[in-house]
């Protein structure tokens, strides 16, 4: 058993929640206990990751998606669902995101470029004025292998654009709906840009700049970091920990 809020303070500094904007409430959403016996860790925020962590005996659920994104909105249809889910089962809610996304040894682009097991690694992609992402270099290797790679360790199938060189050394990664990014990879020559989601302008943007790109789906390429998060609490704090996986292929 824990106090919660010691948890939430070392999250919250852990990831220097301050250092960047961002859309989403990042840290404490919805209040549950004060004693906290038990951790769900998923990678959105939704009805069937509460369900799971209520019937997991849950106190505390930590989420890279959570529900908050700097808007107001009525607590009513499928958002009221969810907060009424959470306060009536007594269930906390906390989430992470570009503090996720970004940290250079847990978040979701540092794990992705280091399952590829990259060398020279440094910060990537800016958003906001600040850089999200990583770039390192690989062993020489066929893109087939990394899509391989990064299929398995992701546990999902890849999109791939390959109008790269066959053979990839430099690479970048900014996991989730950072299709957008793509230009920055071609600026910097990459041989090939990981992300999460791809839309359409990619598809000439990778033949005109002469890039790989491996889409890895926005839930997919995102799992790594807050699973991350998990074993780092779980080996921080006296609490069980659970990572629930709720597919989604999207």
């Amino acid at each position: 058993m824990v106090k919660c809020d010691e948890v939430l303070n070392f999250w919250n500094t852990y990831l220097d929640i301050a250092a960047i904007s961002d859309a989403s409430h990042n840290g404490l959403q919805v209040e549950g206990p004060q004693e906290v016996h038990k951790i769900v860790f998923g990678v959105s925020a939704c009805l069937e990751l509460f369900e799971r962590a209520h019937a997991a005996q849950a106190d505390l659920i930590c989420v890279h998606h959570g529900l908050l994104w700097g808007q107001e909105q009525a607590i009513a249809g499928m958002f009221g669902n969810r907060v009424k889910y959470l306060l009536e089962h007594h269930l906390g809610l906390a989430a992470y995101h570009l503090p996720l996304d970004k940290h250079a040894k847990i978040g979701n682009n540092a794990c992705l470029l280091r399952s590829l097991q990259a060398s020279d690694v440094r910060p990537f992609a800016g958003y906001h004025g600040v850089q999200i992402g990583y770039a390192g270099r690989l062993t020489p290797q066929p893109l087939s292998e990394i899509v391989q790679s990064l299929e398995t360790f992701c546990g999902c199938r890849a999109q791939v654009l390959a109008f790269g060189p066959q053979t990839v050394q430099a690479v970048g990664v900014v996991s989730g709906g950072a299709y957008s990014m793509l230009p920055q990879a071609i600026e910097q020559k990459l041989d090939l840009y990981v992300t999460g989601i791809l839309d359409e302008p990619a598809y000439e943007w990778c033949r005109e700049g002469k890039i790989n790109c491996i889409a890895l789906g926005h839930y997919h390429s995102e799992k790594c970091g807050i699973r991350a998060l998990s074993e780092l609490t779980a080996n921080r704090f006296p609490v069980d920990v659970e990572f629930i996986e709720t597919e989604n292929p999207l």
